[in-house]
């Protein structure tokens, strides 16, 4: 079991954070730098973002401190019950898993889309 705020991007997020929001750079900073932080960056929410903002991909993949989920099994049955990939991938990164087992709190910087969801949101915006 690992301790620690686990932080999950959405693709607004990872937007957010190419165009140098000050919040989405903290968050990046703190789980390079500090024991405990850890930010995720699913897999659809990256493609999602990467149409949004050319060149995000690229750029988040390489931020040292964050890890790419990938579209597993288990992630892309979940994201097959749903009409939009982005949001459905993230809301399965931040259900409770053995190494997160309080689950994972969303970054957005578009927190209205997560009202009403199963989830802990940041607001980036």
């Amino acid at each position: 079991m690992t301790e620690g705020l686990h932080i999950v991007l959405d693709e607004t997020a990872m937007v957010a954070a190419g165009r140098g929001n000050t919040l989405a750079s903290r968050l990046i900073h703190r789980a390079h730098s500090e024991a405990g932080w850890f930010l995720y960056a699913p897999a659809c929410a990256l493609v999602k973002a990467d149409r949004v903002r050319p060149g995000t991909a690229e750029h988040v993949a390489a931020l040292p401190g964050v890890t790419l989920l990938d579209l597993d099994l288990p992630a892309s049955l979940a994201v097959a019950r749903e009409t939009s990939w982005a949001p459905a991938h993230a809301r399965y990164a931040v259900e409770p898993t053995a190494k997160r087992p309080n689950g994972a709190v969303i970054a957005t910087a578009a927190p209205d889309v997560w009202k009403g969801q199963p989830a802990r949101v940041i607001d980036l915006s």
